[in-house]
């Protein structure tokens, strides 16, 4: 993906310069990066751009989003080009780690649609609004190509709209800013949409290869993510007793690991259901009582302590301050 924005319209040329000097520096080179797969570190991008801030990560990541091209995604292109549904498309999204390290997915479904936080691991926030713009924005594209005009389907940022926004008519209104989380929402009835070229032997055979190479990726992937993943996948699991079972360790062993890399259980806990709070309350058809017991507290009370405290909020609140105008 990397190498394809240097030979487009996103990045001017004093910044191709900039970033192929590097590469030599670094002792690699557009070709390498190719056959090896190898991902382009966002650090590059921060010594590209120095002042790089929201404003400029935001339109950057959409100039970039413009030019995706299905065949700059290496192991994906193949399933995303032979893919059956919009659903079979955003399955993918299982295999992003295979891609980048960059960006993470994790998956709210409801009967009548499907929300898809999108988290950045950058440790720079800045960095972070330009690869979530980016990835967010070009799987909305992708899927217009794969499918034609699917409008229903929209990217919550939440960063703000930057004063002046690059091209034209896309994403128009499709892009909102100042959410109070990074996500796309796909509507139920987008997902059963048919895609123009489904290949079912083709997609299976290449969704197998991409669990393979995933799997190979467990081994080095950080335990902090796995929990966190593990928290999201698994609403019901929340007892840090409960998720040390899962990995068939000790939770005096799991507190000492997630120590080694920084956190706490109690914090991974509490930002998960701080994330899948928000994106139920924003959900108008659910009352503030179900969200509160689809996350496991016995009384609406109980919710809105917990919610005040991490958002210094009331949920009613929070709703009222994101409603659609």
């Amino acid at each position: 993906m990397f190498v394809q924005l240097l030979s487009s319209s996103a990045i001017d040329q004093n910044a191709v310069e900039e970033f192929r000097a590097i590469m030599t520096r670094e002792g690699t080179g557009e070709l390498t990066l190719i056959r090896t797969q190898a991902q382009a570190p966002l650090r590059w991008f921060r010594e590209v751009y120095p002042e790089l801030d929201a404003e400029q990560a935001t339109r950057l990541g959409i100039a970039c989003a413009e030019q995706a091209q299905l065949t700059s995604f290496g192991p994906m292109s193949v399933p995303l080009v032979s893919a059956g549904t919009v659903a079979e498309v955003v399955q993918l999204l299982t295999y992003l780690p295979v891609i980048t390290k960059a960006v993470t997915t994790q998956f709210d479904r409801q009967p009548e649609d499907l929300t898809i936080r999108l988290s950045g691991n950058a440790g720079d926030l800045d960095l972070d609004c330009l690869v979530i713009t980016y990835c967010g924005l070009a799987l909305m594209r992708l899927i217009d190509v794969l499918v034609g005009d699917t409008s229903e389907v929209t990217m919550h940022s939440r960063w703000p709209e930057p004063s002046v926004l690059p091209g034209e008519a896309w994403p128009g209104a499709r892009l909102i800013f100042d959410a109070p989380l990074s996500y796309l929402h796909i509507p139920a009835q987008t997902l059963h949409t048919a895609c123009r070229f489904p290949d079912p032997l083709a997609y299976e055979v290449a969704i197998t290869d991409l669990q393979q190479a995933l799997e190979r990726r467990a081994g080095t992937q950080d335990f902090t993510r796995r929990v966190r993943e593990l928290l999201d996948d698994r609403p019901g699991v929340k007892t840090i007793q409960s998720v040390a079972d899962e990995f068939s360790i000790s939770s005096s062993t799991l507190k000492r690991r997630l120590a080694a890399e920084g956190t706490s259980f109690r914090e991974l806990l509490q930002k998960s259901l701080l994330d899948r709070a928000r994106i139920r309350l924003l959900d108008r058809s659910t009352s503030v009582s179900e969200v509160a017991a689809e996350l496991g507290y016995s009384d609406v009370t109980n919710f809105s302590h917990a919610f005040k405290a991490w958002t210094g909020n009331s949920p009613s609140h929070f709703r009222r301050a994101h409603q659609n105008p």
